[in-house]
């Protein structure tokens, strides 16, 4: 990663964050070079978009080729009501222009799928995936590995949220290597048995807490800091207002990345999406 200067400007902005030991401005500067994919602009993209925007990431890619909907705003926040209508990529940018002038971004009007998903993502340092549905989120984590990226995984329910990190292709202290989304969940849901976010609703300040985590740990990530929630499943009940923590290790047998990988390219994801859903099947 190459380190970029800051201008008066911007060490005027960060300066919450230079006084920080743990980010600085060698950590500001890292922030400036680095680039994010981030995988939809709905209720967990829009706190991710914006807390990466202010906190200075230099370039933001953003994936999405829905337009805002009136029925968007009530947990959407990147977006408002004079906006409705156009392409939530554009509202978010929009969005990212007021906030922080300093920040690229680049918009992907399209749907991520098996025949552009390695180009979008071998562009950028680190891929934040807030999809809402399994088909997604199994090409995403998959093009992650192929492309060795680092994957910010989060999803919500209606009252609940699911926070955490993959990099596979990278290898814990004992040699193994860091689990996957294959390695927590080996297989989708039927399809029918999980009800979509319109069906069920959800609440929308739970998305807010949730895609804030997200950002949090793409920041870490791309600074250095912390304890990584690699192999951590961080889970919030909004209603008991409380977080648990499910540990979950590499699964050799996995197709992706086992002993014995079938799954070589993004081939297998040549198909039909599945219907959106909301909410992620039970940890195990």
């Amino acid at each position: 990663m190459i380190i970029t200067t800051l201008s008066p400007a911007e060490i005027e902005r960060y300066k919450r964050h230079l006084v920080l030991k743990d980010v600085g401005g060698q950590g500001q500067q890292k922030l400036k070079a680095a680039s994010v994919l981030c995988i939809g602009a709905g209720g967990l993209g829009s706190p991710l978009v914006m807390y990466l925007a202010a906190a200075g990431v230099g370039r933001i890619g953003i994936v999405d080729d829905d337009r805002v909907s009136l029925s968007n705003l009530q947990r959407q926040i990147a977006h408002d009501t004079p906006h409705i209508g156009v392409l939530k990529v554009e509202s978010a940018r929009a969005m990212i222009a007021r906030l922080n002038p300093h920040v690229t971004v680049e918009l992907h009007d399209t749907r991520i799928d098996a025949a552009n998903a390695l180009d979008l993502i071998a562009r950028y340092d680190i891929v934040a995936d807030g999809s809402d549905n399994f088909a997604t989120r199994y090409l995403v984590s998959d093009a992650c590995y192929l492309a060795r990226r680092p994957l910010a995984f989060a999803a919500v329910g209606p009252f609940d949220g699911y926070v955490t990190t993959f990099k596979p292709h990278e290898t814990k202290p004992d040699g193994t290597p860091w689990p996957t989304y294959r390695c927590l969940f080996p297989d989708a849901p039927p399809p029918g048995t999980v009800a979509n976010c319109a069906e069920v609703g959800v609440l929308g300040a739970v998305v807010g807490v949730v895609g804030t985590l997200q950002a949090t740990e793409v920041l870490k990530e791309l600074i250095g800091i912390g304890d990584s929630l690699a192999g951590r499943l961080l889970i919030y009940d909004a209603l008991s207002t409380r977080f648990q923590e499910v540990r979950y290790g590499w699964d050799r047998s996995n197709p992706l990345s086992g002993d014995q990988p079938t799954i070589l390219d993004l081939t297998v994801h040549a198909k039909p999406a599945i219907e959106p859903i909301c909410a992620v099947p039970a940890a195990s």
